[in-house]
């Protein structure tokens, strides 16, 4: 748990500052979680500030990460992301298809087998490295965005734009490697900054969502 870690480009000693792009871009987490707070909190929209609060933490958890590089700062790293996704699958299942609140819990349990049958199929990719952990969200965003195509048409188009950027955030993480003797930073930063564009655009859906006629085929809440 308190063994350096050396999985990023940038890092070329365990000191705390050895990653300075990494660490200093999750500002971009933090900005847009006070934006999109200022933006939802007269909104009336009763899952925001859980997934707000869980931005922040993303923030916070992978500022850590980049400084410490240390297991535990890990854990802080990637545990709110996996929150932050269940979370937001729960207000999408509430809120984006009507669910009852049972109901919308049991299509978010579906998430962990959903990563468990993905993550192994895109880990025979060998280009993709650690990000075929993630590779199975972007997908997942286009399947919602296609069972609402018809009922809210607005909202489906906001995911694509957020599983179209969080494509492109993937390919950075990616590339951080392989361009590492191009660019000596390394390409994970943009990560940060794209995930946290993406991830407040994420909200904003559900805000804009929110604002929009209910749809007629909406359970009662």
């Amino acid at each position: 748990m308190f063994d350096p870690i050396d999985a990023y480009c940038e890092r070329l000693d365990p000191g705390y500052w050895a990653e300075p792009a990494n660490a200093l871009t999750n500002a971009a987490f933090l900005i847009a979680a006070w934006v999109m707070w200022a933006r939802t909190r007269r909104a009336g929209l009763p899952h925001a500030p859980m997934l707000i609060a869980l931005l922040t933490a993303i923030g916070v958890g992978s500022y850590l990460f980049h400084t410490h590089a240390q297991g535990w700062a890990g854990l802080a790293d990637v545990i709110p992301i996996l929150l932050f996704i269940l979370a937001y699958l729960y207000t999408a299942n509430r809120a984006f298809l009507g669910l009852r609140p049972w109901p919308a819990l049991g299509a978010t349990a579906l998430f962990i087998p959903y990563a468990a049958a993905l993550v192994p199929v895109f880990s025979k990719l060998p280009w993709l490295g650690s990000s075929a952990g993630y590779a199975p969200v972007p997908v997942l965003i286009l399947i919602y965005a296609a069972l609402l195509a018809r009922r809210a048409p607005a909202t489906a188009r906001g995911l694509a734009i957020g599983a179209g950027v969080l494509t492109v955030s993937l390919a950075a993480r990616t590339l951080d490697g392989p361009l590492c003797p191009a660019i000596p930073t390394g390409t994970h930063f943009l990560w940060h900054i794209l995930n946290g564009l993406m991830l407040g655009w994420m909200i904003e859906v559900y805000r804009r969502h929110g604002r929009a006629p209910e749809p007629p085929r909406a359970a009662a809440r």
